[in-house]
């Protein structure tokens, strides 16, 4: 097999979110009959039931009626809209924001991503992540041809911290990794790192030189007034680092394509001749709905967080009541990753089964590492009358599949 092949024999996308039709029908062993009730897929969020920020379409019109300014701009995004989505992260971070020089604006939060790894990360350049992670984060490092360094999320066993291990990323450091990629808060956890994680994180990073690239996207939703630390923010912080944001999830813009990233200069520059030749900018007309977030009507925010806290609540608890069954409670974000007792099935065929016999769609553990054999990731940002019924049918098939 050549190298191409191999390459993208990897980037498997058959349990990502909108792509479960295209699964392969393989035979699996289905015990009892269907159980009814309305189909979720928890692989993403139902926009329908958790509506955009109001007048986003109305502002999205505003801009497609200003033509070409808004349509072309430069690759790096709007002049205008820069200004206002730094100032407005800059606000939301505690830490100053140079729209010029430190943002820049891409189609996605995915754009972002794929971008600053592109131009950070080389063959055979070492890379530390987290396990459990963004599945993503690891494709594309790989992608990239970059060597994978795993660092252990230990979420499990404690409420205080997310259970990253300090030391074995201190060693990684030692080791030559050059960049470090995580998301906070976690996804598929749900758990934020504690102030004295990200100090340690930010000490670290600046002891050895290492670049930090972390992924904030939910960092707005956040449950229980819990703090968090942005490590931007901090002034042990290292000289290289970087910030991705965007509207898609809290605020339920994904159709719309827009991401942000802030951070070093020198990679902000990269980002953008990348762009250039990739999907030149962010869709113009969608930069302008920029202007809504961080703008919403009074309440809106807080109403939608105590929205999801409840489902949240509702299905830690379901989850809590079948023996064998663990899950931490989500922090911050719409996920929530339960661990199973062990099954007659691996956690794939589980997720296949599922869909068969309830119609609910589920994301399987080992997306975000290979050892999340009895895991699995709920997107719990769904209609709250569905949810309930959902996962407990998903829990009867546990029951069905149980080892005795």
């Amino acid at each position: 097999m050549d190298l191409m092949t191999a390459k993208f024999q990897r980037l498997g996308i058959d349990n990502a979110p909108g792509q479960e039709d295209r699964q392969s029908h393989t035979e699996l062993e289905l015990r009892g009959e269907p159980l009814p009730g309305p189909a979720v897929n928890f692989s993403h969020g139902d926009v329908d039931a958790h509506q955009p920020i109001p007048g986003s379409l109305e502002t999205f019109i505003e801009g497609y009626k200003k033509g070409s300014c808004v349509a072309y701009t430069e690759y790096r995004g709007g002049d205008d809209i820069r200004k206002e989505v730094a100032a407005k992260l800059a606000a939301f971070t505690g830490a100053p924001i140079d729209p010029e020089k430190e943002l820049i604006l891409t189609p996605g939060t995915q754009g972002a991503l794929f971008l600053a790894l592109g131009c950070l990360v080389g063959r055979g350049d070492k890379v530390a992540i987290v396990e459990p992670d963004y599945f993503d984060n690891r494709k594309l490092v790989e992608f990239f041809e970059g060597e994978l360094v795993p660092v252990k999320l230990d979420y499990l066993s404690q409420d205080k911290n997310a259970g990253v291990n300090l030391a074995a990323l201190e060693e990684s450091f030692k080791q030559g990794v050059k960049l470090f990629l995580y998301s906070n808060p976690n996804n598929p956890t749900g758990v934020i790192f504690s102030e004295e994680e990200t100090r340690e994180i930010a000490h670290l990073a600046k002891k050895y030189n290492v670049i930090l690239l972390v992924d904030q996207l939910y960092s707005r939703q956040i449950f229980d007034n819990h703090p968090y630390t942005h490590l931007r923010a901090l002034p042990e912080r290292p000289e290289n680092m970087l910030t991705i944001m965007g509207p898609s999830k809290t605020e339920s813009l994904s159709g719309f394509r827009l991401g942000t990233a802030f951070g070093t200069s020198w990679i902000i520059d990269r980002m953008e001749k990348l762009q250039a030749i990739v999907t030149l900018r962010a869709p113009g007309y969608s930069q302008y709905v920029f202007k809504r977030w961080f703008s919403e009507p009074e309440g809106w925010l807080k109403d939608r967080i105590a929205a999801h806290q409840a489902i949240r609540d509702d299905l830690i608890a379901l989850v809590r009541s079948h023996e064998g069954c663990s899950v931490r409670k989500t922090e911050g974000g719409s996920y929530i990753f339960p661990t199973l007792p062990p099954m007659d099935v691996s956690i794939s065929d589980f997720a296949k089964i599922v869909r068969r016999l309830t119609g609910v769609i589920i994301t399987p553990g080992t997306e975000f590492g290979p050892q999340f054999t009895h895991s699995f990731r709920v997107n719990f940002s769904q209609d709250p009358k569905n949810t309930h019924s959902a996962i407990d049918r998903v829990l009867q098939v546990m029951e069905r599949y149980r080892s005795k």
